[in-house]
């Protein structure tokens, strides 16, 4: 019970802020309007039953007007259903569609915020294949949850219907036993209870381990589906070092992870199948074993016969509600239990940028980045650079050299305020912009003039502008492809993405302009083109570069080295540091 309740409170959680949300009133007049139609079709369950009595009974009196208008009626009735039936399943859908709209957009919204998808990553990201769970998932709950939801409103009000009928058969076909007549009242009602109870504890004595092992299906087939696509946008390396039978028995290996899973499923999913299946054939037949006695004892009509065993069926499949549904109900606590995992993992993301013992991001008092008592830690608290009272002055280009692994990449998320684990402060003057150009930059798959301006949106540049960018960073032939639609990252030479990375830097023009090696796969002239046209169309952006090379030290007006100073680095000016 403990179990369920949470269960419930979890889906509570998730789903009541769309009804709240500024989507609020068309999600919940279409859902007013589903229960309404699912209300009306119990209404329906209930003309039908007691349809039969007065149909059966015309068919054993051979009463030929009865039987028309009984046909007529009927088809009457059918009619109704079937338009209410058709609009069921629209205005369910719709409901989905809205609601999983508005679910994506939250998810996303909060994953991407504030660089929590990468904290995440950083810190092992136990809600894994975050993919899987924005798209899959978020479909999975919407549909369960509503014919889960709608399925027990069903069971309650045909329940609540059916059982005074149901009763009140019990006294017109009283129960006979070895031909005595045993007064119990409402023994229809006590036996479908008691069937329905017996069938609900089996079916999930069986069939309880669904849950888990739902659970680890949808993790191990969106696992598998994400290395499958890491090979894609890896093929030329994988191709370069003939890593494709590694790569193989790597993926074959995930994959009979799936496998083996499904055959646990199918083999507990063929055990709950025989027993749902003999439990739903056996209550077809149950309730006319328990009423024949009394039709053959001329105590009631062939249509009570009929009837009673309709309500039967009826109030039994209502308490049975649980067996029937029970595959779907693992599978909807297995989505639950993933989408809650991903909430409390995005909650703790964003928490660790507001903890004590995080990395303070303030507004400076002047121009100036300042690092005030700042020690940046590895995920796993080890200390890695240590830096007090460091500015970076505005106007200035600066050379960060030293050895690889000392921090310099991590010292620039820090200062982009992406790095959580440490302590002390980064202080950036208020309303600069700031730009970090890694070497190996990003281009969303889209349009070359959409992938050089990004993050702005495409068209935010002329594309005579563009073309003249692309002309002075070397690569006039892409001026011509601009509104071609590519995989750019895959298309283009690691230079030529460095190069457009530049043509990026050039267009949105930042105060700071951070280049982590993003010159690096180019040749030395080439790399020197560039930090000079850096120089000539951003005479007034601070530059921080890191770089290998001693040639950039031409391009730079200060040399900061990090060096090593017990288990950590420290920040020093070079020449400092050489005198050290």
């Amino acid at each position: 019970m403990n179990s369920i309740r949470s269960t419930l409170a979890t889906v509570w959680r998730i789903a009541i802020p769309y009804f709240r949300s500024d989507d609020k009133w068309a999600g919940r007049i279409l859902l007013a309007s589903v229960i309404a139609i699912e209300l009306a079709v119990v209404a329906i369950d209930v003309l039908l039953n007691q349809w039969r009595n007065r149909f059966y009974n015309a068919l054993q009196e051979r009463n030929w007007d009865n039987f028309v208008h009984e046909i007529i009626y009927f088809s009457v009735i059918v009619t109704i259903f079937i338009a209410i039936a058709v609009y069921q399943l629209y205005l369910n859908q719709w409901l989905q569609i809205r609601w999983r709209n508005w679910m994506t957009a939250r998810y996303l919204g909060d994953w991407l915020h504030d660089a929590n998808h990468y904290r995440m990553q950083l810190e092992g990201d136990p809600a894994d294949n975050p993919d899987q769970r924005i798209t899959d998932d978020v479909k999975l709950f919407v549909d369960r949850t509503l014919n889960i939801a709608l399925g027990l409103l069903n069971s309650v009000v045909t329940l609540v219907s059916f059982v005074v009928i149901l009763w009140g058969l019990s006294e017109a076909a009283p129960l006979h036993l070895f031909g005595s007549e045993l007064a119990i009242p409402g023994y229809l009602v006590w036996s479908a209870l008691i069937y329905a109870i017996f069938g609900t504890w089996l079916t999930h004595v069986i069939g309880w381990p669904l849950v888990n092992l739902d659970f680890k299906q949808q993790q191990y087939e969106a696992d598998f589906r994400f290395n499958l696509v890491r090979v894609r946008e890896n093929s030329e390396q994988i191709a370069l070092l003939h890593g494709e039978p590694a790569e193989r028995q790597r993926l074959m290996s995930k994959f009979s992870l799936v496998v083996g899973n499904w055959i646990d499923i199918m083999n507990r999913t063929k055990k709950i199948t025989a027993f749902t299946a003999s439990y739903a054939q056996a209550s077809q037949i149950f309730p006319y074993i328990l009423v024949a006695p009394a039709y053959f004892a001329n105590k009631t009509q062939l249509g009570g016969m009929m009837q009673a065993g309709s309500a039967f069926l009826s109030v039994q499949g209502a308490l049975s509600f649980f067996v029937s549904a029970y595959r779907s109900l693992a599978e909807w606590r297995a989505v639950v239990a993933r989408l809650e995992g991903f909430e409390a993992s995005i909650a703790h993301a964003a928490a660790m940028t507001t903890h004590n013992g995080t990395i303070a991001i303030k507004p400076a008092t002047g121009k100036a980045i300042e690092l005030s008592d700042l020690l940046l830690q590895l995920p796993n608290g080890k200390p890695l650079v240590a830096a007090n009272d460091f500015s970076l002055k505005a106007g200035e280009r600066t050379l960060l050299t030293g050895p690889s692994g000392s921090g310099k990449s991590t010292l620039f998320r820090a200062i982009a305020g992406i790095w959580p684990f440490g302590k002390g402060a980064v202080s950036i003057p208020a309303n600069a912009s700031l730009m970090m150009l890694p070497q190996r930059p990003y281009f969303p798959v889209g349009t070359l003039s959409g992938a050089i301006t990004y993050p702005a949106k495409e068209g935010s540049y002329d594309a005579k502008h563009l073309a003249e960018v692309l002309t002075a960073v070397g690569i006039p032939a892409l001026a011509t492809r601009l509104d071609e639609q590519e995989h750019w990252n895959r298309m283009l030479s690691l230079g030529e993405q460095q190069r457009l990375g530049v043509a990026r830097a050039l267009l949105h023009a930042p105060q700071y302009l951070f280049l982590d090696e993003a010159t690096a796969s180019l040749d030395e002239p080439s790399e020197a083109a560039l930090y000079k046209l850096i120089a000539e169309r951003l005479p007034d952006t601070t530059v921080i570069s890191i770089g290998h090379r001693n040639t950039l030290a031409a391009f730079h007006q200060r040399q900061i080295a990090l060096k090593r100073s017990g288990e950590q680095f420290t920040i020093a000016d070079a020449e400092t540091a050489k005198t050290q």
